[in-house]
């Protein structure tokens, strides 16, 4: 049976708790894990996140972890060869980050989370509609309207470095041979500086880094596909070809290019949205068959000559 709601909550995301036919308490903030339907009563979250939400925590799992490998590239340098296996185990330090977090997230001890659905822009920033009924006093019904995908993220990179800290100085040590005693932690130290940024990116930005991602993936991405092929020379599919890492890098941008159309498409309609897959190859393509128009010797070679 429906009831209706006093006047006096009038806020989106404040509400009373109803228990045993009754209202608990006096509108305030809902508790974690709970937001008011269209009636101003709390509601336990039950459903579980979208294809479009699980692709946002992936996106926010993946930053440390591509900025873990882009510092160990950075500071191992050609003289290490110890880059592979601090790759590897940045990947395990994530890894076992995202599982514990899930773990621990409600429910207990299974991978399976429960979540509230995200309705506009405002449910990321509750604190800034806190509803002042008289005018005079204000209701602060700060919430996770969005439980848990604010929080989550955050959990995820405190393990993040927890597991950093615990596994990465150690390995280092062993087998960063080839650097010296201040270089060889250098990617460490990064870490300890991005962490606190994706942190304060997650927790001010969180709603636009949302509904803004999928956008970010593909620009980014493109970007520093064409910023690496252009330092490393590549202007045919032969220097394409002539070393492994080079693959690698071609293949790790075409999975992001892949993640972005996904992210933007949401595959709601999969015979219209997986032939847009068939375009994660072209700006690579179109790269290596116009490099040698765009060369700048031989555009100033021309210039010179007048042509």
């Amino acid at each position: 049976m429906a009831v209706a709601m006093s006047s006096t909550c009038p806020g989106l995301y404040c509400g009373r708790t109803f228990v045993n036919q009754s209202f608990e308490g006096q509108c305030g903030v809902c508790p974690r894990g709970q937001r008011t339907n269209f009636e101003k009563i709390c509601v336990k979250c039950t459903g579980s996140p979208e294809l479009y939400d699980w692709l946002y925590l992936g996106f926010m799992a993946m930053l440390p972890l591509v900025l873990h490998w882009f510092f160990i590239e950075w500071y191992s340098g050609k003289k290490s060869s110890s880059a592979l296996f601090q790759h590897i185990t940045a990947l395990f330090e994530c890894t076992a980050a995202a599982i514990v977090t899930l773990l621990l997230n409600d429910p207990v001890g299974s991978l399976y989370i429960r979540s509230c659905e995200v309705k506009m822009l405002s449910d990321w920033y509750t604190m800034l509609y806190n509803p002042s009924p008289d005018y005079v006093t204000t209701l602060h019904c700060t919430q996770e309207a969005v439980f848990p995908l604010y929080t989550i993220v955050l959990i995820y990179y405190a393990f993040c470095l927890v597991f950093m800290m615990l596994l990465r100085p150690l390995l280092v040590k062993k087998i960063a041979c080839g650097l010296g005693k201040t270089d060889r932690f250098k990617s460490i130290y990064a870490a300890l500086y991005f962490f606190p940024i994706l942190t304060v990116l997650q927790a001010v930005g969180g709603g636009l880094l949302y509904y803004a991602f999928p956008y970010i993936i593909l620009v980014l991405s493109l970007v520093t596909l064409a910023v690496y092929m252009s330092a490393s020379e590549i202007q045919s599919f032969k220097n394409l070809v002539a070393k492994k890492k080079r693959l690698v890098v071609l293949f790790s941008h075409w999975l992001l290019h892949a993640y972005g159309i996904i992210s933007i498409s949401r595959l709601d309609k999969l015979g219209q949205d997986l032939p847009l897959l068939a375009l994660v190859p072209g700006p690579a393509l179109f790269y290596l068959l116009t490099a040698r128009f765009t060369e700048p010797n031989r555009i100033l070679s021309e210039g010179g000559n007048g042509h």
